[in-house]
């Protein structure tokens, strides 16, 4: 049974993830918190950023609703590697590359300058082998964050969403944030699923895919 789609819910994604039935997503793309907690020059924040008690769980969800041969992206903090990489092996993801975002700016600055965001490739069981393999280099939009305090820009989830899922396929993303995940799903011809914690970030998210706005 195919969970209703085309809208972004508000609550905890794992208990939202426990509702839907298994295997009942094609494709998931999510930029989870990395437990940093992180802050910007405006004071936002993003929900559960000071722990990581819902990752096991809620990766333990994604796999069970995602359908049996697809693929999941992840982006992750490069410091908490170790805690995702344990969180998709538990879950049952196979981990089948990954993804190097580059900038034209560096977002911030200490031992080294951060010029590139980055994420995995996942699979559940036996993906097949795609015609056109994506290059796992892609370029990286500046979004000014202005939406959200991780705004991520929809060019390169464009290039993901079209790679790993077809036309009328059903994109999921258990904390959607500004909802350019979203917005990149809708403009590839795709339905979406989003979910957010954060009541702010999931009123700005809803105005942002109705108006289509990028």
């Amino acid at each position: 049974m195919r969970p209703a789609c085309n809208t972004i819910l508000y609550g905890d994604c794992i208990s939202l993830m426990q509702r839907l039935p298994g295997g009942s997503v094609d494709f998931i793309l999510t930029d989870p918190p990395y437990f940093v907690r992180y802050q910007d020059r405006r004071g936002r924040t993003v929900a559960n950023d000071d722990n990581g008690d819902w990752l096991v769980p809620a990766f333990a969800e994604m796999h069970r609703v995602l359908k049996n041969g697809g693929f999941a992206v992840s982006f992750y903090g490069w410091n908490k590697v170790d805690l995702f990489m344990d969180a998709w092996r538990k879950a049952g993801f196979r981990i089948v590359g990954h993804l190097v975002f580059h900038k034209g700016y560096a977002s911030s600055q200490r031992f080294l300058r951060h010029t590139h965001e980055q994420a995995y490739l996942l699979a559940k069981g036996s993906a097949s082998m795609p015609t056109r393999p994506l290059d796992d280099v892609l370029c990286w939009d500046s979004t000014g964050n202005r939406i959200h305090p991780t705004q991520k820009p929809v060019r390169p989830l464009e290039s993901l969403v079209s790679a790993f899922s077809r036309p009328g396929e059903l994109v999921l993303d258990p904390f959607c944030g500004s909802g350019s995940s979203l917005v990149a799903a809708r403009q590839c011809g795709r339905d979406f699923l989003g979910m957010e914690l954060d009541q702010r970030h999931h009123m700005a998210a809803s105005l942002r895919v109705h108006s289509m706005s990028s």
